[in-house]
């Protein structure tokens, strides 16, 4: 099936700009920042809403509005409103687990923890869609302080020395999704999951 929606996730509002919850804005704030367009409010799908490219090879992008827990709502609302199926749906998304500068393509799987995703499983009825994880990696290796940690470290923001891994990760899932439109996920698959940066922060 073609790419033909592309959801970033994250929490509206300036507060929760730049935080690393708010990856998935970000990624498609460059994709589109790129290309030269810009977001307008859709109140139908509780979101943000932009179009990349014309013709068949023409992408909608998503920024839910909901609040991250409740992201699901937003891709429903798009899916139904565009008559897209789960299979034509991208969702972009920070995944604490993975550190800074790495990059996880797969088709289907479970939420792994985060909210976002399992809001949108549990709205779609399935886990059957595709997602990139970004890494923003995790506040401490050890269970317990990562736990206590982990809601200042999603909401926090990205350190001075950080700026340049997460413009290069920007820059490789933009090219990243056009690679999936031209070539589809296998080829694209391999490249972003075989990404890593020249000079990882810290």
């Amino acid at each position: 099936m073609a790419l033909k929606l592309v959801v970033g996730l994250g929490n509206p509002g300036p507060k929760y700009a730049g935080t690393r919850h708010n990856v998935g804005f970000m990624a498609l704030e460059k994709l589109l920042g790129d290309a030269g367009g810009g977001f307008r409010s859709q109140a139908k799908l509780h979101g943000l809403v932009a179009e990349l490219g014309e013709g068949p090879a023409r992408l909608r992008l998503l920024m839910p509005q909901t609040y991250m827990n409740d992201s699901g709502r937003s891709i429903r609302a798009a899916l139904d409103w565009f008559g897209f199926s789960p299979e034509e749906l991208l969702v972009v998304v920070d995944d604490m687990d993975l550190p800074l500068g790495r990059l996880r393509l797969r088709l289907s799987g479970s939420a792994g923890g985060h909210n976002g995703l399992r809001s949108t499983i549990s709205h779609l009825g399935s886990q059957e869609f595709a997602r990139l994880r970004i890494g923003i990696g995790a506040p401490a290796e050890n269970p317990a302080e990562r736990k206590q940690r982990t809601v200042g470290h999603v909401l926090g923001r990205f350190s001075p020395a950080e700026q340049p891994a997460l413009a290069a990760v920007l820059t490789e899932v933009a090219a990243g999704i056009a690679l999936i439109q031209r070539l589809g996920y296998e080829r694209a698959g391999n490249r972003l999951n075989g990404f890593q940066l020249a000079d990882p922060p810290g």
